[in-house]
This record gives structure tokens, C-alpha cells and sequence, in this order.
């Protein structure tokens, strides 16, 4: 089925999902130092909420951290001691999206992503959303557990060039776009939302702003631009699951 959105004529029959998906198993990632989700029957006394246990459904609490088990949107509430909300900071949910693939730079004992290899990736353009696909692109991104294995991470710079891009929407398939270990320092999360004091928030911060982190985009979807639909569940919170699906344009 083809549709127009936002003047693109676009494959609704042909969606590329670059979330990942949470189960309650040791194949599900995991970060900041959290054990895997859990998934499982509600009990009442002697009754169990699954059909194999004779009730009539299943009936399953979930219990999970949105920024540690998957795929995730979050809003500047993640940073900020007022509490914003990302179901009322993210209210459009289709954008103009740049894929673009990246190696990340060796500094030191960090690996990290650096202003100038986005200004060479996207060589002027200056889309809504940018996603970012780092390099070697493991399969094992959509199992490996994070937790104190120092990551690869945005540099301030990178998400200072960013934001004054225009870009409104960073996904990226690392656990965060900071350094794991930064004293609370949170510099690319603060430039890129442009938060210059987490206490009182200045009036320029970009409220309608997001970050997705821990997608996997995989090998066969090439670089190059794309509509993005950005799917996030109705939590009031700084984050949500999130569903990130792409069409070719």
C-alpha cells in the first residue's frame, strides 16, 4: 500500500524495523548494571494468569527499565530535575530521517564519534531525525550486555553540531550517546538538548527534542535518506519503549 506523508510517496507495506525487541530471556540487551527484564504470570492466591495453567488468559506483569532493556525514545527529563514528560514533549511522530553509517574514533581508552565524520557523512543535508549505524555493525548489539564494557559515544562537539544543524531527533544504536563512566557529566545529552542547567531549565532548551538509543539497523538497509515513524508507548515519564520504523522513500 503506497500513501503520501509529508509529500513522500512512500511503501507502507514494506516497513524496516529498527527497534529491538524486549523479551524476558538472556538473548535481550542489557545496560547500566540492571539484570534482565521479567515477564511473567500474575498470581492470585491459588490462580496463575496463564491459559497452560488453566486460567482463561494470559495474564503477564512486566517488569523493565525503559533506558537499560532496548530500545528507548527519552525526552530532556531524562537530565533535568523538573519533570517533563516525553508523551507531551514528542507529539509529531513522522520525520525526514538521514541513515548514515560511522566508525567510531579511538581516543585514548574511548571510542567515540566525532563532529567532523558527521559533517563528512552528511555532507550539507540537514534532515529532522539522523540515524547513526556504528561500525563493525555486530549482530551482537541486539544481545550484548553493556554494563562496565565502556562503550563508544557521541563527543560534545558531535552533538554540539548536531543541535545547531537543526537535527530534532537522534537515534543511535549505543546504550547512550555519553561516555558510560562520566562523573555525571552528560555532555552530548546537555548539547544536544541544549540544556545549559539541569535545575532551572533555560528558555532556548529543545523541549520537543529526542534521543533513541539501542536500535540495530541492519547490514542490508543502506545509508541514505528515509521517512521515519517514531513509535513510543503513552508512558508519563522521560522515556519510553520505543518502535523506530523506517520506509524507503
Amino acid at each position: 500500500m503506497k500513501a503520501k506523508i509529508n509529500n513522500f510517496e512512500v511503501d507502507l507495506s514494506k516497513p524496516i524495523d529498527i527497534s529491538i525487541p524486549l523479551t524476558n530471556t538472556d538473548a535481550n540487551p542489557i545496560a547500566w548494571y540492571l539484570e534482565k527484564p521479567e515477564i511473567k504470570p500474575v498470581f492470585f492466591g491459588e490462580w496463575t494468569g496463564s491459559v497452560k495453567d488453566g486460567a482463561s488468559t494470559n495474564f503477564n506483569n512486566i517488569f523493565f527499565n525503559p533506558h537499560a532493556h532496548g530500545t528507548h525514545t527519552e525526552c530532556l527529563g531524562h537530565i533535568t530535575k523538573e519533570f517533563y514528560s516525553l508523551n507531551q514533549c514528542l507529539k509529531q511522530f513522522f520525520f525526514v530521517a538521514e541513515l548514515i553509517s560511522v566508525q567510531p574514533q579511538t581516543q585514548g581508552e574511548d571510542l567515540l564519534i566525532a563532529k567532523n565524520q558527521l559533517e563528512h557523512l552528511l555532507k550539507g543535508k540537514t534532515p529532522e531525525a539522523l540515524i547513526i549505524r556504528t561500525l563493525p555493525n555486530l549482530e551482537n548489539k541486539k544481545h550484548r550486555n553493556y554494563s562496565n564494557t565502556n562503550p563508544p559515544y557521541l563527543s560534545e562537539e558531535a552533538a554540539i553540531f548536531i543541535h545547531e544543524s537543526g537535527i530534532q531527533h537522534l537515534l543511535i544504536d549505543l546504550p547512550s550517546v555519553d561516555k558510560e563512566h562520566d562523573e555525571g557529566k552528560l555532555l552530548a545529552h546537555k548539547a544536544f538538548w541544549n540544556v545549559k542547567d539541569v535545575v532551572h531549565l533555560n528558555a532556548d532548551a529543545r523541549l520537543h527534542c529526542t534521543i533513541t538509543e539501542m536500535i540495530f539497523v541492519e547490514d542490508e538497509v543502506r545509508d541514505g535518506s528515509y521517512l521515519l515513524n517514531l513509535q513510543i508507548a503513552s508512558f508519563e515519564n522521560d522515556a519510553s519503549p520505543s518502535k523506530p520504523v523506517l520506509y524507503k522513500i
